[in-house]
C-alpha cells in the first residue's frame, strides 16, 4: 500500500494536483472525482480510494481546477470533464489506463459526462450523484448568483459557499445550465453502478432513481443505508469501495491488466467477486474462473474441470494440426468436444473426447490422426500422471492448525 504525488497538466496548460493510491497488487486502474467544493483530501475521496487500492485497483484522486492544490477558477461541468480526460491521458502515459471512473456527488455528474470521452473506461460508479448538473446551483446563495450575473471585466469572481471562500468563473452558471446529463447517461455505453443513501438530504434519492431509469443495461443500484451525503463514516466509505471493487471486476477488461509484472507460469488469485471467483493470468492475458450457481458460485467463468477439459481439447487440436502440417495432408478444420464425468467410489474420472476433422482425407489418414490424438501431451499427462510440487509463499505462512482441524481437512481431502 502506498500513496504518491501524481500531478499532471490539463488542456488549459494548468497543473493539477493529484495523489495516486496503490496496493500490494494492481489489477486495474481508476480515477476518483470529488464532490463540488471538496478536494482530493475529503474523507470520501481518501477512504474510498484507499479501500479500492487495497482491493487491487490503483486510484488517482486529484483536485479539479480551482480547488485544493490546483489553481484557477471553478469553471463548471465542462471544465471538470476536461480535467478528467486529461487525468486519464496522464494515467495512460504512466502505464495505468483507467478502466473505472468513480464520482462522488457533483463528481458523479462529472464522470457520467466524461466517460464517453475516455476510450479505456469500461465501468462507471456514482456515489450520491445528482441527475441534473443544475442541482449544484442550489448551493449558491442569491448573492452569489447576482455576483456572477453582474457585468465585469474579471473572468473569476470571489464568492462564499457554505461559509468558505471560492473563486467561480463568470460563465459557471451558463456552463451548468447547458449540460444535458439525461442524454449523456442514456448514451453512456459503459456498465453503471449507482450508489446512494435513502436518507441523503443534500442530493435526494430521487436523483439515483432518475439516473438508473435513464441508463441502459448493464446497470446496478446499491443502497447506502444510514450513510450521510459526504460519507463521513469510514465504515460507509469502506463498504461502498468493497461493493464497487467486487462489481467492477466483472467489467474491467481482463485482457490488459494494469501495471502487472511479467507472469511466469499461471497466476491465480481470488477477486472477491464471489465465494469461488478467481482471476487466472498467463503471459498472454487473463480471464475469470468460477463455480456454477448450483454449487454456490457465480458462474462468472469456466470451472476448474472445464479448464482441464479445454486443455485436453486444445492440445488435441494443436497436435493434429502439427502432425498433418508435417505430413503435408490437406487437413481442414479440427473440432474437439470434451466431456467430463466425475469419479465415483468405484470409477476414475472419465474424459470423453469427440474429434471432428474436415478435409479431403482417406480412411487411413483419418485413422492415423485418431492414433496421434492419444499422443497429445495433455492426454499423456492425464493418463500417465504427473507430480505436483507445492511451495508456500514466505509472505503467507502455513497456519499452525489445531490437530482436530488438520484431521478434518485430511478427511475432506480423502473424500476427493
Amino acid at each position: 500500500m502506498g500513496a504518491r504525488r501524481f500531478d499532471f497538466v490539463n488542456a488549459a496548460g494548468r497543473q493539477l494536483s493529484g495523489i495516486l493510491e496503490t496496493g500490494r497488487e494492481t489489477r486495474a486502474a481508476a480515477i476518483f472525482a470529488h464532490c463540488f467544493t471538496c478536494d482530493k483530501t475529503s474523507l470520501a475521496a481518501t477512504h474510498v480510494t484507499r479501500a479500492l487500492a487495497r482491493a487491487g485497483i490503483a486510484v488517482l484522486r486529484f483536485d479539479f481546477t480551482g480547488l485544493g492544490g490546483s489553481g484557477g477558477a471553478i469553471a463548471g461541468l465542462s471544465s471538470d470533464v476536461a480535467d478528467l480526460v486529461a487525468a486519464a491521458a496522464a494515467m495512460a502515459e504512466a502505464g495505468l489506463p483507467p478502466r473505472l471512473l468513480v464520482g462522488h456527488s457533483f463528481g458523479g455528474a462529472a464522470v457520467l459526462a466524461a466517460a464517453g470521452e475516455i476510450d479505456s473506461v469500461t465501468a462507471v460508479a456514482t456515489l450520491a450523484a445528482p441527475f441534473a448538473a443544475e442541482h449544484v446551483l442550489h448551493q449558491l446563495s442569491p448573492d452569489t448568483h447576482a455576483a456572477l450575473a453582474a457585468p465585469g471585466d474579471d473572468d473569476a469572481v470571489p464568492v462564499t459557499i457554505g461559509g468558505r471562500p471560492f473563486t467561480l468563473g463568470r460563465g459557471f452558471i451558463a456552463d451548468i445550465r447547458e449540460a444535458r446529463q439525461d442524454a449523456r447517461i442514456a448514451a453512456l455505453g459503459r456498465a453503471l453502478l449507482v450508489l446512494h443513501a435513502p436518507g441523503d438530504t443534500t442530493v435526494g434519492i430521487d436523483n439515483a432513481s432518475a439516473i438508473y431509469a435513464a441508463a441502459k443495461h448493464p446497470k446496478s443500484f446499491v443502497s447506502l443505508d444510514r450513510a450521510d451525503h459526504l460519507l463521513r463514516r469510514r465504515a460507509d466509505a469502506d463498504y461502498a469501495a468493497a461493493v464497487i471493487a467486487a462489481w467492477a471486476s466483472r467489467y474491467i477488461d481482463p485482457a490488459e491488466p494494469a501495471a502487472t509484472p511479467a507472469v511466469t507460469g499461471v497466476h491465480v488469485v481470488e477477486t472477491g467477486g464471489g465465494p469461488f471467483e478467481v482471476r487466472v493470468t498467463a503471459a498472454s492475458g487473463s480471464f475469470l474462473a468460477d463455480e456454477p450457481a448450483a454449487v454456490g458460485g457465480g458462474g462468472a467463468g469456466p470451472t476448474p474441470y472445464d479448464l482441464l477439459s479445454a486443455a485436453l481439447g486444445a492440445c488435441t487440436a494443436m497436435t493434429l494440426r502439427l502432425y498433418a502440417t508435417r505430413k503435408g495432408w490437406p487437413l481442414g478444420t479440427v473440432g474437439v468436444e470434451v466431456g467430463h464425468t466425475a469419479k465415483t467410489a468405484t470409477s476414475r474420472d472419465i474424459f470423453t473426447r469427440r474429434i471432428t476433422v474436415d478435409g479431403v482425407l482417406d480412411a487411413e489418414q483419418r485413422t492415423r490422426l485418431l492414433e496421434i490424438a492419444d499422443r497429445c501431451p495433455v492426454h499423456r499427462t492425464l493418463t500417465v500422471g504427473a507430480e505436483v510440487t507445492t511451495i508456500h509463499d514466505a509472505a503467507m505462512p502455513v497456519p499452525d492448525l489445531p490437530a482436530a482441524h488438520e484431521m478434518a481437512m485430511d478427511a475432506v481431502c480423502a473424500e476427493g
